[in-house]
């Protein structure tokens, strides 16, 4: 079996690249995405909460764990599969839930989901996506489909967001418990833009018949009202574990919290009956100056077992961070970012062709580094440097 970054190379290097025409750097990616998008829309993607401390901490920390390498060792067999929600996987890759990416294409959402389809890697639809739950569902069939779900005040609409992914065949129900309300954004509030008072973001509360039965006149004739009546009941401050309760009443999906970075959350999420949990800071977009997510899991799996999976959202940029979360107890990594910057530059092909890289550069990252397998990659593999 040929290593599948070896075999990227060779097909870069021998000129049958097919998409030649892409970058192969994060930092390329993002520049070029850059020059796609206006500033609205760019810092809507691109920017973090306060002074941007938690954003560049997110990337920095990763630099004080190190790998330490093992050699004379047969990893011909390498590969980068791994086993997380009882489903063995090709490889540790999810794509995030993002939302109003239509202020990058109107169809983004879907070119994310179809290009999950043919990667063969789990998609996390965002509550705020611009494409309906019922359009993801037809447009990818075959994809592993989760939903994001933000508990917003109005807990009808929520339940009816849960069975309608239930119906369009989603197989889990991830909870972002981080964003009760937005965090101080500096340059949306400079640019005066957010982007769900242009339309973007909200299909799915305008396909929702309990959020529709809320308006007087249907979306379709007045959006103004149906946007300011979202506004009313998007965020909600009142979130907190007993209505977290009510959503694990609702459905027998696997339930993920995402965006807890503390031990006794996490302790708290398993208590209240979740599958799993995403480490995760929000990318940064929420608190300033709160604890990277690198330095959050290395607490939280070092402090003991769990009845449950550890995945790290925030921060993933390269191979090398992924093979330091999986030396900590990961058992997935949500790509959110960079996954955007993608979109911008290409489209569905975009994402293919990143996660393609990140897929090579992880499969030759664990062979160099002495591993026949993620599975192998413990904490005895990893060195804390201050």
């Amino acid at each position: 079996m040929t290593n599948f970054g070896f075999q990227f190379q060779l097909e870069r290097y021998t000129g049958t690249d097919r998409d030649s025409d892409l970058p192969v750097s994060i930092q390329e990616w993002k520049r070029l995405a850059r020059e796609k998008l206006d500033d609205g829309a760019w810092w809507y993607i691109e920017g973090a909460a306060g002074s941007g401390d938690t954003y560049s901490e997110n990337e920095e920390r990763f630099r004080h764990y190190r790998v330490r390498p093992r050699y004379c060792r047969n990893v011909e067999k390498s590969n980068i599969e791994c086993n997380f929600l009882g489903k063995e996987r090709s490889s540790p890759f999810i794509i995030a839930p993002l939302g109003a990416l239509s202020i990058i294409e109107r169809n983004a959402d879907v070119m994310g989901a179809m290009a999950a389809e043919s990667l063969d890697i789990p998609y996390c639809l965002s509550t705020v996506s611009s494409n309906s739950i019922e359009e993801i569902a037809q447009s990818a069939p075959r994809a592993e489909k989760w939903f994001q779900l933000y508990p917003g005040k109005d807990r009808e609409i929520m339940k009816s967001f849960v069975r309608r992914a239930e119906k369009s065949g989603f197989s889990a129900i991830v909870v972002t418990v981080d964003t009760t309300m937005l965090g101080w954004r500096e340059n949306d509030l400079r640019n005066a833009y957010l982007p769900f008072l242009q339309g973007h973001g909200i299909a799915n509360y305008v396909t929702d018949p309990v959020f529709r039965k809320r308006l007087a006149v249907e979306p379709e004739k007045d959006m103004k009202s149906a946007i300011m009546e979202w506004l009313g009941i998007y965020v909600n401050p009142a979130f907190d574990w007993n209505y977290f309760d009510e959503i694990r009443s609702w459905t027998s999906l696997p339930l993920l919290v995402k965006g807890i970075t503390s031990v006794e959350d996490v302790r708290s999420a398993f208590e209240h009956g979740a599958e799993g949990v995403a480490v995760s800071n929000h990318g940064g977009r929420q608190v300033d100056g709160a604890i990277s997510t690198i330095d959050a899991l290395n607490e939280i799996t070092g402090s003991g077992s769990y009845d449950g999976e550890i995945f790290m959202d925030s921060g993933v940029r390269h191979a090398s961070d992924v093979m330091r979360a999986f030396c900590m107890g990961a058992a997935g990594v949500l790509i959110g970012r960079p996954y955007a910057y993608a979109l911008a530059v290409a489209g569905r092909r975009g994402v293919e062709r990143l996660f393609r890289e990140f897929k090579g550069e992880l499969s030759l990252q664990l062979a160099l580094s002495g591993f026949n397998s993620l599975k192998e990659l413990g904490r005895e593999h990893i060195v804390r440097f201050e």
